[in-house]
């Protein structure tokens, strides 16, 4: 089987690809990355020596790219992480997260529709929900929650997901769709907060926390929602939703208190800062429908999770001073869609 990997030289994209190359020998994995800002080949070093691995520059939002790519590779199947997603730069920018996370999903799925694929899988997040009350914690997010998008983010995320529920019904593209918790892991960009106050508390720099840190959010650790993925793959049915969760929640403030106790640094290092407008109070899934359908659950607890985040940026410190410095935008390469499998990196 052939799959086809867009955003994989991202944070959760990367970590899937070596997921799949470990765990399905008998694949092939094309990883397409238009490499923005946040997209970074040095991420994909290990998987480039691999002869089952090939990388291909291209936007999912650039048409004819994206039809050259099907027509010379015919991927089996799509798994489609490209997506702008920090949600501070959609705020201050929402055209370029419209551009890539709807434009570039209805490129996709025409690819889909026109070429012809097993699945296209579509990565979102719990954020299309909304938020829900820090007064009570009985509440969860559900496949049957209503869309209430907070953020530019959010709602081009929740456009994506209506775009992928309609070409199923109107045209029959055989798609699925996650939403997940925040993840966290190796490989993270260090703009999102667990490798932000990693990297910052290393080097004892101070640690940016909005408002009061009261936020909660629910973590799950990056392995697990590729394993996720997989049973979505593997077992999941077509047309259907998929709620991924970590029942790990924590105030942003705990996350913060947690690593600089790891690290063994002061929490005076922790400055509160301005809150951002239409900052999201809570997320939670409620990950029940794929403990039912797959006998699917987390399998990593997050004071496991963090210790073994933690140790990976400190063990690789080259990768994220290379993202500091600006040094990592430097490895670039033309798509060159014609080149066999397994040539990998060039």
């Amino acid at each position: 089987m052939k799959r086809l990997i867009t955003g994989g030289a991202g944070f959760i994209g990367s970590n899937f690809i070596y997921y799949l190359l470990d765990r399905h020998p008998e694949d092939q994995v094309v990883c397409m990355d238009a490499l923005t800002y946040a997209g970074n080949l040095e991420t994909l070093a290990d998987a480039a020596k691999n002869p089952r691995f090939r990388f291909v520059k291209a936007d999912i939002a650039d048409r004819q790219s994206v039809y050259a790519l099907f027509e010379a590779e015919k991927p089996d199947v799509v798994v489609n992480f490209a997506a702008e997603s920090h949600v501070d730069r959609s705020i201050k920018d929402p055209e370029i997260f419209l551009r890539t996370n709807v434009l570039g999903t209805s490129v996709l799925l025409d690819a889909c529709r026109i070429y012809g694929i097993q699945r296209f899988h579509q990565v979102s997040t719990d954020e299309v929900y909304g938020d829900l009350p820090l007064d009570r914690p009985d509440l969860f997010f559900t496949e049957d929650s209503p869309v209430r998008a907070s953020s530019p983010y959010a709602a081009s995320k929740a456009s994506a997901d209506l775009l992928v529920q309609a070409y199923h019904r109107t045209f029959g593209v055989p798609a699925t769709i996650s939403r997940c918790s925040n993840n966290y892991g190796p490989y993270q960009f260090p703009e999102k907060l667990i490798p932000l106050m990693v990297v910052n508390a290393f080097q004892d720099q101070p640690l940016p926390v909005y408002g009061k840190g009261e936020n909660v959010r629910d973590w799950l650790y990056v392995e697990d929602h590729c394993s996720a993925i997989d049973e979505i793959l593997l077992k999941g049915t077509a047309g259907e939703l998929y709620n991924i969760g970590g029942h790990n929640e924590r105030t942003n403030l705990e996350v913060v208190r947690t690593i600089l106790h790891e690290v063994r640094k002061p929490e005076e290092l922790i400055q509160f800062v301005q809150d951002r407008p239409g900052h999201d109070r809570r997320y939670a899934i409620d990950p029940a429908k794929m403990q039912k359908t797959f006998g699917w659950a987390p399998r990593t607890a997050f004071s496991d999770g963090i210790r073994k985040t933690i140790r990976w940026y400190l063990e690789h410190k080259i990768w994220w001073e290379h993202i500091a410095n600006g040094q990592y935008r430097q490895a670039r390469l033309a798509s060159d869609i014609g080149r066999p499998m397994g040539e990998g990196l060039s």
